[in-house]
């Protein structure tokens, strides 16, 4: 379960956040500039908030008040960057495998078959081609390899799709899904197209011009459970 609660004060107006959540996926929708990201940052351990606290299961992985902020390296906390943000100097299989070692695990300690899990994406046929040799849907699967060989608590996704054609969105929706109920973990997920929030959320946060729009859930079968955002703007 992911439990957070904390605020962040941005250029133009204080991102506050309130998530309870168990293995669903979350979607944050809304324009860019909305604040989006900065939770991802947050919840990653690239950013600290200004005050609150983040659990991850029954680790506190962020609190003001106790002085705790665990690094982002030991989080076990999968982001796959709007960017992909693969090495362009390492072959497929390195990028991956720079997983394990940047969480200083061995393959041996590893339950999850980097290579199986490759070719379970339908890219284990290009290990040994770098990113500059792939299209946008092949580094987008080899991105969520990457962050998914940790076998992460919670995965959290920046546009996964922003880079793609619509048919190459439409099959890629449909295996993100299909991961997240083989994963059972919860996903967080960043995305400013209302097709891919309705598809995949199954409870969306809404933002636009730093105020919480709406928030719903939106899949039927979703465990009940507590949810919401808002974002104020501190007036000048």
């Amino acid at each position: 379960m992911l439990e957070a609660s904390f605020n962040k004060k941005l250029l133009h107006f204080t991102l506050e956040l309130s998530l309870k959540a168990d293995n669903q996926i979350i979607v944050l929708w809304g324009p860019s500039g909305a604040g989006k990201t900065t939770v991802l940052q947050c919840l990653a351990g690239l950013m600290n908030p200004g005050s609150g606290f983040i659990k991850l299961g029954h680790r506190t992985l962020y609190s003001s008040e106790e002085n705790i902020s665990v690094p982002a390296r030991h989080r076990n906390i999968g982001y796959v960057f709007q960017d992909y943000f693969l090495f362009p100097h390492m072959t497929v299989r390195k990028n991956v495998l720079y997983g394990l070692k940047n969480k200083n695990r061995e393959l041996r300690d590893s339950c999850v078959n980097p290579l199986e899990l490759l070719d379970s994406f339908g890219v284990g046929h290009l290990v040994d081609r770098y990113p500059g040799q792939l299209s946008g849907g092949e580094k987008q699967r080899v991105a969520l390899a990457r962050a998914l060989v940790v076998q992460p608590n919670l995965l959290l996704l920046d546009e996964p799709f922003s880079a793609l054609d619509k048919n190459t969105k439409i099959r890629l929706r449909k295996e993100v899904k299909k991961l997240h109920r083989q994963w059972q973990i919860p996903f967080i997920l960043v995305s400013h197209d209302e097709e891919d929030a309705k598809f995949l959320g199954d409870v969306i946060i809404s933002l636009e011009k730093g105020r919480l729009r709406d928030e719903y859930m939106h899949s039927l079968d979703y465990v009940p459970g507590y949810c919401s955002s808002k974002i104020l703007n501190v007036s000048n």
